[in-house]
């Protein structure tokens, strides 16, 4: 198996697992990320996928400001997130899947020779930091939610 094509199963692998989170959990504003989430790694697939056939762009997105925008729609709901200690353990696994994400990348576009490749897999795991970033704050957001937004206007969900 080529890089391209243990990257693919990677985002393949990291979107099921978003869609199964987004299924189980019932709040809808966490689903929303989630579901997000799922629809980045589909995305980072189709990049894959395209630059397999020859050609490739990893576009920018808008995932933290949308995310951060659902988080505030909750916190004004006035309505407590009550998540089991198992389901904030499966937002940790998450972000652990994450960092192997950004570690392969990384690795990988360390070792590629060409310059458009480079680019792209640091632009892959520039996408999977965001990921990572916005899984932080969730486990934030769900461990401690009296507190989160008020800091999270000022020191959370910045832009890369």
């Amino acid at each position: 198996m080529n890089i391209l094509q243990y990257a693919m199963q990677m985002e393949t692998d990291g979107e099921e697992f978003y869609r199964d989170l987004a299924a189980n959990v019932e709040n809808t504003g966490m689903r929303s990320i989630l579901t997000m989430l799922a629809d980045e790694e589909a995305g980072h697939y189709r990049v894959l996928a395209d630059i397999e056939q020859g050609s490739a762009e990893v576009p920018e997105t808008d995932l933290l400001n949308h995310a951060k925008n659902i988080f505030a729609e909750m916190k004004d709901t006035g309505r407590t997130l009550h998540l089991d200690k198992a389901q904030i353990d499966l937002y940790a696994e998450a972000q652990a899947i994450e960092q192997k994400s950004i570690d392969f990348y990384t690795e990988k576009a360390a070792v590629v020779y060409q310059d458009a490749q480079k680019q792209l897999l640091m632009r892959l795991a520039r996408e999977e930091k965001k990921h990572y970033f916005l899984l932080e704050n969730i486990i934030d957001f769900v461990s401690r939610p009296a507190t989160w937004l008020e800091n999270a206007e000022f020191c959370h969900l910045e832009q890369y």
